[in-house]
């Protein structure tokens, strides 16, 4: 006999909806609120303020409409701007995953001296993002750089430089920069995706004569599935929205050659003090981001069991 008593006219069962939503808020109230306050209402009035016309001094003078897409639609600068947005993105993230295995598949070996190793690793990431380019820019000066001075003294070139005076230099040292300080995030994520592929299967493998290469490709890749798919996605935000590295490493470069989106939108809004043009420039930016998201999510389906 059960030790619980239930009345005979009541039926047991989970709460229905609109009691269970009533009986979480006080839990997830505080954090509906900090999604409304830092995402949700930025959002909404960055997409009010991107059709309206707004003064240089920030009066928000009148509704404008679709008037600012416009200016930015036809803007001649912004095929380049979004090649090179893509160029930046990919490359950044296609090195960053492929460094970050070979990273993580060493550290995840016993050796000598690995947790020191594995410290090391980290510094990139503890450090300032700025101060870290801006130790890169001073050394790739023409003048008085030290990566400048050692390239030249081992013989790899002739004289002293400009690295990031010239569009295409610029951009390679701001995707070296953005594939150093990234690595640390991914290795990581990828080095507990390793820690957590189960050893039964590693032995089994080896007992039905697989080598290194065979194990680490049918065994150990496929488990790191949902670790390499969340830090693939994470590292396409990030890069996509990095300004301070691009800022500085391709700061100095006159017009728009270098830029890339989220670069653009800051000369729109220093320089040329457009708050609205800005404003529908961050819109287009976010749904780009937005539609990346869902084809990677679609496609990738990083939630998905191995």
């Amino acid at each position: 006999m059960s030790s619980t008593l239930r009345h005979p006219g009541v039926r047991a069962g989970r709460p229905r909806g609109s009691e269970s939503i009533w009986a979480a808020l006080p839990w997830i109230g505080p954090v509906l609120v900090l999604i409304f306050g830092i995402v949700i209402f930025p959002a909404g009035y960055m997409i009010y303020s991107s059709t309206r016309r707004i003064s240089q001094a920030g009066t928000n003078v009148e509704g404008v409409g679709l008037a600012n897409f416009q200016t930015v639609f036809t803007d001649p600068n912004l095929p380049r701007i979004l090649l090179n947005t893509v160029v930046w993105v990919a490359v950044v993230v296609t090195l960053t995953v492929i460094i970050s295995l070979a990273l993580a598949n060493f550290l995840n070996k016993p050796f000598p001296g690995r947790t020191l190793v594995r410290m090391a690793v980290v510094v990139p990431w503890a450090a300032s993002v700025v101060m870290t380019t801006t130790v890169f820019y001073y050394g790739l000066d023409r003048d008085y750089g030290i990566i400048n001075k050692f390239m030249v003294d081992i013989g790899l070139m002739d004289a002293a430089y400009g690295f990031t005076k010239n569009t295409t230099t610029a951009l390679a040292a701001a995707i070296i920069v953005g594939v150093f300080v990234s690595l640390p995030f991914t290795t990581y994520t990828l080095l507990a995706g390793m820690q957590a592929v189960p050893g039964d299967a590693l032995e089994a493998a080896k007992m039905d004569g697989a080598g290194p290469v065979r194990t680490y490709f049918s065994v150990v890749l496929p488990q790191l599935r949902g670790a390499l798919a969340v830090a693939v996605l994470i590292n396409i935000i990030n890069v996509f929205n990095n300004l301070p590295i691009l800022r500085i490493m391709t700061g100095s470069i006159p017009g728009y050659s270098a830029d890339t989106l989220m670069t653009y939108i800051f000369k729109v809004l220093q320089f040329d003090r457009r708050l609205d043009v800005a404003s529908a420039l961050s819109v287009v930016n976010f749904a780009v981001v937005l539609v990346i998201v869902a084809v990677y999510v679609k496609i990738v389906k990083p939630m998905k069991e191995v």
